[in-house]
């Protein structure tokens, strides 16, 4: 990774997470005002709104893990995240909905924000850790780390191509064989070898 790569990779990290912040707050205080306003109060009025927001990170989280590991995100994790998306979006919205249609819209904004930089940042340790997969991804190593039976189920899905000459791109890798991108990349260095030789 060159110096300018990684400049633009943390300067877009740094405005993410600042935008990220900002809209957190506002979209706290829209949830915090709408729960007080239908019922609840003290500390559960302060707990509440961060469940939506928990909820949010812990599904990313999975889904993060998961990637990273190369293993299927669980539909659990999707669906919450969408359920948590869902719940941010509508408190906020419910929130603004007393100043007509324009209200809303501001009182949703700050929640768009929020799920949009967070998954942005999500987008850059994917692209970051999908790097650091590429480099240290080399003709030997994928032989070692890749498990024996995704090399035999590799070797035996693309032998045709293998035998012509051909290695499958790694979206194809990932479809056929259903693996993650670090899998996929170990797949795809294992296969060139085999095809060059």
């Amino acid at each position: 990774m060159t110096g300018t790569d990684r400049a633009i990779r943390w300067s877009t990290a740094a405005a993410v997470i600042g935008v990220a912040a900002v809209a957190a707050a506002v979209s706290y205080e829209h949830a915090y005002a709408l729960v007080r306003e239908h019922g609840e109060t003290g500390w559960t009025a302060h707990l509440i709104p961060l469940t939506v927001d928990g909820l949010i990170w812990a599904s990313s989280m999975v889904m993060l893990d998961s990637v990273r590991r190369g293993v299927p995100v669980p539909s659990l994790a999707r669906w919450l995240l969408g359920l948590g998306i869902a719940a941010t979006l509508a408190a906020n919205v419910a929130h603004g909905l007393g100043h007509g249609p324009i209200g809303a819209a501001v009182g949703a904004w700050p929640a768009v924000a929020l799920v949009g930089s967070y998954e942005l940042l999500m987008m850059i340790i994917r692209a970051t850790q999908q790097t650091a997969g590429e480099a240290s991804t080399g003709t030997g190593q994928a032989a070692v780390e890749m498990p024996h039976a995704l090399q035999a189920q590799a070797v035996e899905e693309f032998a045709e191509g293998i035998t012509a000459g051909h290695v499958p791109s790694i979206r194809v890798i990932r479809a056929r064989l259903h693996v993650g991108q670090p899998r996929a990349y170990l797949v795809r260095a294992y296969l060139a070898t085999l095809a060059a030789g």
